[in-house]
């Protein structure tokens, strides 16, 4: 696009939110998220799988877009994302030792579905108080959290913390991919990247509460050795 004879940059489509087969509940390969996300025209993603950052560096040297390193680390307290990570962080930490190992790796501390009232994995209401100065952005919008009260409240919480809000399909399934994004100008560093979420628009929508039914039968299909793709 030009204005008065100015290229302005193209802004990137980004779903903060997305599992690979890495996830011990997600059987979706790496090379059909890209197909997916080239068809939805969605030029950036963060992958985030449970427990471990290897998914999302193998995506990053194969992806033909930008690609950032995440991982949902499951502390004492719920989950914390870890962005722009270099390596896995393990699970079983306190929400202080999670986001302490996330800033030695130089990254951000993101805080996924928060104050979802039926997800057993969704960090407690009282923790995110009390980190609240550790919070780098919060995903106001995730689209396997059903309820939009729970998007409201994080909407508020992040509106009065000064935190910036992103967005992500939570997609464990291909056809959940691009459910919900939000538009960003194109970055870089960290630094940059939450400078971007804070001039970004949000788009989206509910993937239906029955979304939660493939993840169940995902990991079912892993515990007991069945190939095959959801």
């Amino acid at each position: 696009m030009k204005e008065r004879g100015v290229e302005r940059p193209a802004l990137l489509k980004a779903d903060l939110h997305i599992h690979t087969r890495y996830s011990m509940d997600c059987q979706t390969p790496l090379e059909t998220i890209i197909s997916r996300c080239q068809e939805l025209n969605i030029t950036c993603i963060a992958i985030a799988d449970h427990g471990t950052a290897e998914g999302a560096l193998e995506m990053q040297k194969i992806a033909p877009f930008k690609v950032i390193v995440a991982e949902e680390i499951l502390t004492t307290h719920g989950e914390i994302m870890g962005m722009f990570l270099k390596e896995t962080i393990p699970s079983g930490i306190s929400p202080q030792e999670a986001i302490k190992r996330i800033r030695a790796q130089g990254g951000l501390v993101n805080i996924p579905h928060p104050f979802e009232t039926i997800r057993g994995s969704a960090l407690k209401d009282a923790m995110i108080d009390e980190i609240a100065k550790d919070i780098d952005l919060m995903e106001v919008l995730n689209s396997r959290s059903p309820f939009r009260a729970n998007t409201n409240k994080a909407k508020a919480f992040a509106a009065k913390h000064n935190i910036p809000g992103g967005a992500g399909s939570d997609a464990h399934t291909v056809f959940e991919i691009g459910n919900a994004y939000i538009e960003i100008p194109d970055f870089n560093t960290p630094e940059e990247f939450l400078k971007a979420i804070a001039k970004g628009k949000i788009h989206g929508k509910r993937s239906g509460i029955f979304v939660h039914f493939f993840s169940v039968w995902a990991r079912l299909k892993i515990k007991l050795g069945i190939k095959g793709k959801i």
